[in-house]
């Protein structure tokens, strides 16, 4: 989380705001958000017995390679496992993914088939996506299950959601903003990565001083030779232990990426091509119409019908958040942290019992420790990556660093 601008940092609030409400949802994009890469390293890459022979290339070579990679036809598998150390959702899969929604886990749109639900599934375990693009308006995800699959397509101005689990379709209208953004997709919430590229250019956002970036030597991912970019923090204090990014020698495209916790064993984030293929995919991969009986719902439905159910209530209970305020950034760089309050210097307020249903707050509790301090008490929510410590007067400090970090964060701001 290395400090940028203001506007960057008021992005930042609301993002947090947003994520006290759907906490699970909030998790993996703070996680790999909150990595930030800088300060080019010069060491160049030196082939490891058995690794593909390439010519010798600088950090900052690499770096410039990807940057300025063209490629926006392929198609391919890609393979994502997550370990952030979560205890498992249960029955908070039938909650909206976080959001805790009654209507099943579509976060509160009442179709499997929506975007905001059915992705946050990649938040743990392993899950393989079939992926493919032609240009920015064309881009496929299929989330592939043991006997179903959930497919997101963008075709020019058409944007659909399909799960044949449930024969449920989500519809809604491209507005134009993802146009020319080279991304793979547009179809998915734009905070929740789910391509190499797309966990690359979130790791690669900023540059300062508290980073070495170095390459790591050569690999093969997918049958393709591959520089391996090595981002580690100099630090002390951060959850992450090194993020690890292969390279494609040939086009510069990020085919792997791995993110391993500064407390060992496996990586919490691993996500990368089995197979790849750059050339123009099949016109056809990017057609769809649903199937014969399935439910459709369309996108501006669902808007109309949330503002009439939340209107007045929601705007005055959060519209404080809206014009948020009350956030500080503590330190920087890779163990910067976010201090929360709500405008006027008031904190959050904790949840009341019977405010939070009985699955959510099993998840909840099951993730703090009780802690004190110069700050009073407090509970700090953890996993591998993100911590946030919440005190009883409800500030919140939250960051990629670890537990003693935030206490020590909090009683040094009493």
């Amino acid at each position: 989380m290395a400090p940028n601008d203001s506007a960057q940092t008021t992005e930042e609030a609301k993002d947090l705001a947003a994520g006290r409400r759907k906490a699970a949802r909030y998790i993996v994009p703070a996680a790999v958000a909150g990595v930030a890469a800088a300060t080019i390293g010069l060491v160049p890459a030196l082939a490891a017995s058995g690794d593909p022979d390439l010519p010798k290339i600088t950090a900052q070579e690499l770096i410039e390679k990807m940057a300025a990679s063209d490629t926006q036809q392929l198609s391919g598998t890609v393979k994502i496992n997550t370990d952030l150390g979560l205890p498992s959702l249960g029955a908070l899969g039938d909650l909206g993914g976080g959001s805790f929604a009654p209507k099943g886990g579509d976060g509160g749109t009442g179709s499997s088939a929506s975007p905001d639900g059915k992705l946050m599934e990649l938040a743990s375990g392993s899950h393989t996506l079939r992926v493919a693009a032609d240009g920015p308006d064309k881009q496929k995800v299929s989330i592939l299950e043991d006997t179903a699959e959930y497919s997101m397509i963008h075709n020019g101005d058409e944007v659909w959601a399909y799960d044949s689990a449930s024969n449920e379709a989500f519809h809604s209208k491209d507005d134009g903003s993802g146009k020319g953004s080279g991304k793979e997709h547009e179809a998915a919430p734009k905070d929740l990565p789910t391509t190499p590229k797309e966990l690359a250019d979130e790791a690669l956002k900023a540059a300062d001083e508290t980073t070495s970036v170095t390459v790591g030597g050569t690999a093969q991912v997918a049958g393709r030779d591959a520089y391996q970019l090595v981002i580690k923090p100099k630090q002390s204090g951060s959850t992450v232990g090194s993020i690890k990014i292969a390279v494609d020698a040939k086009n510069g495209v990020p085919l792997k990426f791995t993110l391993t916790p500064s407390s060992g064993g496996k990586a919490a984030i691993d996500a990368g091509f089995t197979k790849v293929d750059f050339s123009k995919p099949a016109a056809s991969t990017f057609d769809f119409t649903p199937p014969k009986g399935a439910k459709v719902t369309e996108a501006d439905e669902v808007e109309k019908e949330k503002g009439q159910e939340h209107g007045a209530k929601n705007h005055e209970e959060f519209k404080g958040l809206e014009d948020f305020q009350g956030l500080n950034i503590i330190g920087k760089g890779w163990t910067s942290i976010a201090k929360i309050e709500t405008p006027g210097g008031e904190g959050f307020s904790a949840p009341k019992d019977g405010e939070v249903p009985p699955e959510a707050e099993k998840f909840l509790n099951a993730l703090g420790d009780q802690v004190d301090g110069k700050f009073g008490s407090g509970t700090v929510f953890k996993t591998r990556l993100v911590n946030a410590l919440m005190t009883d007067d409800g500030t919140v400090y939250v960051g990629a660093v670890t537990k003693d970090a935030l206490v020590k964060a909090a009683n040094e701001a009493k």
